[in-house]
């Protein structure tokens, strides 16, 4: 049996996805202002305007990217996470503070309960869930290995996770040992279609027959679900997540990629 998770009470932190795109909107809001009012002081109403809505609608940028990266996503992805039973390995890609990772995590049970199966329908006999999170984390980075462990400290799932240091192109895993793969906006960071193919079929290798597939990400989805069919994947879905996963405004939208390994 999973936990119920309140997304709202996360303890760990995070940081801010791409913090110099906030501070870019910001920055840009308060230029246009600063236009806006020069433009009313020499008495040039129509241009004022014009500064006026373009300050304001790039402030309303710099909110959505906000409310995306410190709630909006964290909605998303536990709406996404609901059809886990508790004792899945779980394996999350891409890592970077543990976001993704840890509030799967929260719903893994710690062994109390068996029997129940997993979301592939096979069911496991350690009766306790796993979340093992794979990224290439720098020590000197904004996202360190020291800074996701401090995170599942604090958000009391450090029995359960695993960390592991690695290249999703080439996982360090064996076939088919994991029930659900997850990632969050990460594979679109590997610069080549190759290179990011790659990751989508390390992906499927690792996860078992009947395994739950998730990938939300702002660009090449459609690409990641050529890959998935041409391994023979039918079961694939990809809709977009919404407001709530905008990093900015429309145009900067996420989407979900949802597969089953047959």
């Amino acid at each position: 049996m999973s936990y119920n998770v309140n997304v709202r009470d996360r303890r760990g932190k995070y940081g801010l996805d791409e913090p110099w795109a906030v501070g870019g909107l910001v920055l840009g809001a308060v230029l246009l202002f600063a236009l806006a009012g020069i433009s009313f002081v020499n008495d040039i109403p129509a241009v004022a305007v014009a500064f006026l809505f373009g300050a304001l609608y790039t402030l309303a940028s710099a909110a959505s990217h906000l409310y995306t990266t410190r709630r909006g996503k964290f909605a998303v992805w536990d709406e996404a996470l609901r059809e886990l039973t508790g004792e899945e390995k779980v394996l999350d890609l891409g890592s970077g503070r543990g976001a993704v990772l840890l509030l799967a995590a929260k719903r893994l049970s710690h062994g109390i309960e068996t029997g129940h199966g997993t979301a592939t329908g096979h069911g496991t006999a350690t009766g306790h869930g796993t979340a093992t999170g794979l990224d290439l984390w720098r020590p000197k980075g904004r996202a360190s290995e020291a800074a996701t462990r401090a995170n599942a400290d604090a958000e009391g799932v450090s029995d359960l996770v695993e960390l592991t240091r690695g290249d999703m192109r080439e996982l360090p895993f064996e076939d088919e040992l994991y029930d659900v793969v997850v990632a969050g906006p990460a594979v679109h960071h590997i610069s080549d279609a190759e290179g990011r193919a790659g990751a989508i079929r390390e992906a499927h290798r690792v996860l078992r027959p009947g395994g739950l597939l998730l990938i939300a990400d702002h660009e090449h989805v459609p690409a990641y679900e050529t890959v998935l069919r041409g391994l023979g994947v039918v079961d694939v879905q990809r809709r977009d997540l919404g407001w709530r996963y905008w990093h900015g405004g429309p145009w900067a939208k996420t989407w979900m990629l949802r597969a089953r390994k047959p």
